[in-house]
């Protein structure tokens, strides 16, 4: 059961609630538990992934620690831009996709 962390920005004040009842809310819109079970991660993201379909405002990025993801580290966005965590030389970087700045038309 790894340590899950959820950061939010921008979003509405039900997250804050919802969250809070569930994890320790470490300073504003960052919320932590130690030892979160799979189980129990994927629930909360699925009630997470649901009001952001529905509201589709803001930000929310949770992590924790997955020996099955390249670095050991699982990542899940929402309104963010995606982003992939890849192992390069004994460190953890981000990789996001580049802008297309192609003209139009």
């Amino acid at each position: 059961m790894p340590m899950v962390v959820i950061i939010t920005r921008d979003v509405e004040a039900r997250y804050r609630g919802f969250l809070g009842s569930a994890m320790l809310e470490l300073a504003p819109g960052v919320y932590a538990h130690p030892r979160m079970s799979a189980g129990v991660r994927r629930r909360l993201w699925s009630v997470l992934d649901d009001w952001y379909g529905q509201l589709q405002r803001g930000s929310i990025v949770m992590t924790w620690a997955d020996s099955a993801a390249d670095g050991g580290l699982g990542l899940a966005t929402l309104g963010a831009s995606p982003k992939q965590i890849v192992a390069h030389d004994a460190a953890l970087l981000v990789r996001r996709p580049l802008p297309d700045t192609r003209p139009r038309g």
